[in-house]
């Protein structure tokens, strides 16, 4: 009599054997099932009230279409349909009565989530031909729709993207501040990093938005007059009240040639760093310092005699350092005829450098892994995801006040700061 042997699987090396994994997304399955069927019994429920003439009810569930499957966060699940039947006869295709699950679009093969992972893995330094591998712990061994050839029409997809925001309309938009400087990226370890110059915008509800960006060369007044051009090509019409920027940029000439009425705006957090490097290191904490009675100040006439005082005390010994702070008084302090609740914002240029600090972090460590091309699409895709988050302006009711022309003095509206001398 044979013996019977028992075959055992021996499990790969790449392979994971998470149970609680597994039971995760049997659930997710279950739970998207059940979602799905209720959204369509809603949406049936909605038009129970229209009958056909023999009585029989007019929008009815009608099956499930095929199977198939969706890449989420937990990995892939295997989802059906539910389909929605106009049993209205003699109805044109306009009129019929159609069923759109916001929950599983129709062409849906990725979560929304998903497709704005990839391009963080991209700039992570993940080539296209690895995405499966170093997700397969995550999504599964076999994670459909993330082939190398996938991914690539996916970089198209954000191609056409940012050329169609390219193109977008802004005759309906205004932008109460903007924020512009010019952003270095290293590509493919080339000799020359690539710049994006790069511009935000406050609105009148005090939301940012990305208003302007494309490859140029920082310090060039051309490519920032060609970004400014094109965005009032597009519509924008009414300047933005005040710019904030450094002072290394061409932006200003260009500003002056395309929004004249625009004030400026110089970053603090520059400013300082290029004062500060005129100094000895072991003076620059008191310098610090003394700078930080000048920016922080409650008025403009205390900043100035601090800047005042910082010129005398430093003039003697390092004049070169003084010149740098003060042939930029002006555009230093512009910041004092706005509502206080935006000097925080318009004080420095945070609002890019924020946005910009995690992409810079991923990209130094990219090596080969993006072209100049790649990068520019990668580092548009994480800005719009970034934007989704990004917080509005304190203070944002002050906003409606200077689009009517009110006039700030240190920081408070004209009538009101009148009041208070009276």
């Amino acid at each position: 009599m044979k013996k019977t042997t028992d075959i055992i699987a021996f499990r790969q090396p790449e392979s994971v054997d998470d149970p609680l994994t597994e039971i995760a997304r049997d659930g997710a399955r279950r739970m998207l099932a059940a979602a799905l069927r209720a959204e369509a019994d809603a949406f049936v429920a909605q038009y129970a009230e229209e009958t056909l003439p023999d009585g029989r009810q007019r929008v009815v569930r009608h099956g499930y279409g095929p199977e198939r499957s969706i890449l989420t966060g937990i990995g892939a699940l295997d989802v059906q349909r539910p389909k929605v039947r106009d049993r209205a006869p003699d109805v044109s295709a306009e009129k019929k009565i159609r069923f759109s699950s916001a929950i599983l679009p129709k062409w849906a093969r990725r979560s929304r989530s998903l497709d704005a992972l990839l391009p963080v893995l991209y700039l992570r330094g993940i080539s296209m031909g690895n995405f499966q591998e170093a997700l397969a712990a995550i999504l599964g061994k076999d994670a459909p729709n993330l082939s190398p050839d996938v991914v690539s029409r996916l970089t198209g997809e954000w191609q056409q993207e940012y050329d169609r925001w390219q193109r977008r309309d802004l005759s309906a938009r205004r932008y109460v501040y903007i924020w512009a400087d010019g952003v270095y990226l290293q590509a493919r370890m080339e000799p020359q990093a690539e710049c994006m110059l790069v511009i935000l915008g406050a609105t009148p509800e005090g939301k940012k938005e990305l208003v302007g960006f494309q490859v140029g060369l920082r310090e060039s007044a051309q490519s920032w007059r060609e970004l400014l051009i094109d965005i009032k090509a597009r519509g924008l019409a009414v300047p933005p009240e005040i710019a904030v920027g450094d002072g290394a940029m061409g932006f200003w000439k260009a500003l002056d040639e395309v929004f004249p009425g625009t004030r400026h705006q110089r970053c603090w957090v520059h400013k300082i760093a290029n004062v500060l490097n005129k100094f000895p290191k072991s003076m620059q904490p008191a310098v610090k310092a003394d700078l930080r009675e000048i920016w922080q100040a409650e008025t403009r006439a205390v900043a100035q005699t601090a800047m005042n005082v910082f010129a005398e005390k430093y003039g003697a010994k390092y004049e070169k350092a003084v010149t740098c702070l003060t042939k930029d008084s002006v555009a230093l302090l512009a910041f004092y005829d706005f509502p206080a609740d935006h000097w925080d914002h318009l004080r420095t240029g945070n609002p890019i450098e924020s946005v910009f600090a995690t992409v810079r972090h991923r990209t130094v460590r990219t090596k080969g892994a993006l072209s100049q091309k790649t990068a520019k699409l990668m580092v548009f895709k994480l800005v719009q995801a970034a934007a989704k988050t990004w917080r509005r302006l304190k203070g944002a009711n002050q906003l409606p006040l200077l689009i009517e022309g009110v006039t700030f003095t240190d920081g408070v509206a004209t009538s009101v700061a009148e009041n208070r001398a009276a």
